[in-house]
């Protein structure tokens, strides 16, 4: 079941708020935990609380503490944007939502107001959100102001912005329509889009778009003189009090507003007398401008009287005043309980809430971006606490990746090196890390060094290995933190920042060893693109695979990404795809397909197919158009080593994706080779891979 949704709009007022409350009541009929997230809220007074989330946890009664249901203040997120740390913003929301949502059987997220940004930014920033939290969206339209073919167009537009970032778009509702149009509109939307897309009609409900005394005397920072328990009185419409008496009572309407400077008692008055009259309309309220207050015998008068209207007195001369209020937009809060019902009440009536359900628990989500993919890892390597051994201490970017590991708290860690120079590097560095949580090990000096010379003289003797070569080769930093995983005391190991790749995994090849049934060990880069997470596979080991080593490589690289949360679709890379290509290297790919199919026929595969053909849907589709993996492949397996490390340099440096590893396969034990031109971030990534890894042993 499709755990959440994304209520999204493509302009200002909406009126999703409704949807909000229409959809909360409906799930919690259908599920008993549903909890509720906003990424970016307005920006909040010290101590009050937005607005939205008080009022769905006030109505509902949610378990929820209002600090943990948004992600960002709209400050704290125009700052990081501007400052181009748009991944931090991610990071933030992905981190507070995933919490949410491990407490919750259903999550309903709700997007950002258009309140002070460009609706392209918020748009975007709405789709941006949805699409890393990974779940479908609802855009809610209105249709104030709009021809039919605006509405119908504009609705479009937002539905291709979503589509066009892969974000599901489950429905749409088109809200504050005229009830005359319903029909029209109705039809008019589903003949413009899909037909799996849910459409459903609001009309406008007056009542919900008026806004209250209490948002207006909010507004002009109003004194309440009178009526603080009416508040909540809706104004229909507003009436300046300029004229004399006779003449402005016959302008009065149903819920008017009365706005009138504070010495006017003949206006004061009459409207009053008005409100209880049977022979005029009830008024919601008065507004006295120009910061005056009625005399104290007209005070004593309106005091006295059995009913009452909010009386509010404002600074503002009548002229601003009116502009002040013309301006005020009705929102939904927590105490106007009578908007509420309303809003539920119309949710009910007008949205055809099983079909809505219907797609909200059907939908499945394939996709995964990089950095939910990210978070994902980070949450998976601390479930089960792994011990790695990092055997290059002598170099800065293993110690500075130490320190932030050790900081975020993800795994135990040993460094080899000595000790004195460890402690030098973290003050020129200026590290501030407490180093007693780092286990340093210098290997000649180790406890455990003569036991696991021991042991390596045991394993080796038969191919010629003397005591005195495995004591030397037992200083080397490889061997010995290779040995530490062999023999448990860390669970994996990661090196290759200062050492080359034959240096890093001879020595797991030799006791290590491979597991039982695999003859070859292999690589997979996790390959974090824009909108995407890819496995590239072997762009780091094998130079020539064979036919048989190359299914094997794609299978035991569908293997983990089954591991790592990503459902495999593979495609077996060549410069031909289906049956147009011949020669030596595309009959090798084609083989090794079959082999695939044969011994592992629930897997997806293509093969040969070119690159573009399997990652491109409108290629994919029109070079072979019975495929369920070309133009959707997420594991791609290369011919040789030569194209596959190429290919994945190519990728990262011209797109500026994020390749995570390499991640070497088929070994009893993870050791994992880095390159030596790998980043702080890639020792970071590669280090919480082999945690992974070792959770699976």
């Amino acid at each position: 079941m499709n755990k959440a949704i994304y209520i999204a709009t493509s302009e200002a007022h909406s009126g999703k708020s409704l949807v909000t409350l229409g959809l909360m009541r409906m799930m919690l009929g259908k599920t008993a935990k549903v909890g509720y997230f906003r990424p970016i809220i307005d920006d909040v007074k010290k101590g009050k609380k937005d607005n939205h989330i008080k009022t769905i946890i006030s109505h509902f009664e949610l378990d929820l503490n209002p600090e943990e249901a948004y992600g960002l203040t709209r400050t704290e997120f125009i700052n990081k944007r501007n400052d181009g740390r748009e991944g931090e913003v991610l990071d933030i929301i992905i981190d507070k939502y995933k919490k949410l949502e491990e407490r919750y059987d259903f999550m309903l997220v709700e997007g950002t107001d258009f309140s002070g940004e460009g609706t392209a930014i918020e748009l975007d920033a709405n789709i941006l959100f949805a699409k890393n939290l990974g779940i479908p969206a609802i855009i809610v339209s209105t249709g104030i102001g709009k021809t039919l073919d605006e509405f119908i167009n504009g609705l479009h537009l937002a539905y291709d912005s979503f589509k066009e970032k892969e974000v599901e778009v489950l429905a749409v509702i088109a809200n504050k329509v005229q009830e005359e149009n319903i029909e029209i509109v109705q039809n008019g939307v589903e003949k413009n889009l899909p037909k799996n897309v849910f459409v459903n009609v609001i009309p406008l409900i007056p009542s919900l778009n008026n806004p209250t005394i209490k948002e207006i005397s909010k507004a002009l920072n109003a004194k309440v003189l009178f009526g603080k328990d009416h508040l909540n009185n809706q104004a229909a419409n507003y009436k300046v009090g300029a004229m004399q008496l006779r003449n402005y009572l016959t302008h009065l309407e149903e819920n008017s507003l009365i706005i009138t400077p504070g010495d006017r008692a003949d206006v004061i008055l009459g409207a009053l007398q008005a409100n209880i009259s049977s022979n005029y309309p009830s008024i919601s309220g008065i507004v006295l401008t120009g910061g005056i207050i009625p005399d104290e015998p007209i005070v004593k008068l309106i005091d006295g009287l059995n009913q009452i209207v909010p009386i509010i007195s404002a600074e503002q001369g009548t002229f601003e005043a009116t502009n002040i209020i013309g301006s005020v937009r009705a929102q939904m809060y927590a105490s106007n309980k009578r908007k509420i019902i309303t809003s539920l009440n119309t949710f009910d009536k007008y949205v055809e809430s099983h079909k809505l359900n219907e797609r909200l628990i059907s939908f499945t989500n394939e996709g995964i971006t990089p950095r939910m993919f990210q978070y994902n890892l980070l949450k998976r390597a601390k479930q089960v606490r792994k011990h790695i051994v990092l055997p290059e201490g002598n170099d800065d970017r293993i110690i500075t990746a130490a320190c932030k590991l050790i900081e975020m708290d993800i795994v135990d860690l040993t460094i080899l090196g000595k000790r004195d120079k460890i402690e030098s590097a973290l003050k020129r560095l200026h590290i501030k890390t407490n180093i007693e949580k780092i286990n340093i090990v210098n290997t000649g000096e180790s406890e455990h060094y003569q036991d696991f010379v021991n042991s390596l003289f045991e394993l080796r003797k038969h191919k010629g290995l003397t005591m005195a070569m495995a004591e030397d080769l037992m200083c080397d930093v490889s061997y010995f933190g290779t040995m530490m995983v062999h023999k448990g005391l860390a669970d994996g190991m990661v090196s290759g920042a200062a050492h080359t790749t034959q240096h890093t995994i001879l020595p797991a090849l030799q006791f290590v060893k491979t597991k039982p049934g695999v003859s070859v060990v292999s690589s997979i880069f996790f390959m974090c693109l824009d909108d995407r997470v890819s496995v590239f596979g072997d762009c780091a080991i094998n130079p020539n695979p064979t036919a048989e080593q190359l299914a094997e490589i794609a299978i035991s690289s569908a293997n983990s990404s089954i591991n790592f949360g990503i459902d495999p679709k593979i495609a077996m890379l060549s410069y031909s795809s289906g049956a147009s290509g011949k020669g030596e290297d595309v009959d090798r790919v084609r083989k090794a397909t079959e082999i695939i199919k044969k011994l592992r026929p629930d897997l997806k595969v293509e093969g040969p197919i070119q690159y573009d053909a399997a990652v491109d849907l409108s290629v994919g589709k029109s070079k072979l158009p019975d495929s369920e993996v070309a133009g959707q492949a997420n594991v791609l397996i290369f011919p040789d080593l030569n194209t596959g490390n190429n290919t994945y340099k190519a990728v990262q440096r011209e797109t500026g994706a994020l390749a995570i590893g390499p991640m070497l396969q088929g070994l009893n034990k993870p050791v994992n080779d880095l390159s030596r031109g790998c980043t702080i971030d890639d020792i970071f990534n590669t280090v919480v891979l082999t945690a992974i890894q070792a959770q699976g042993i």
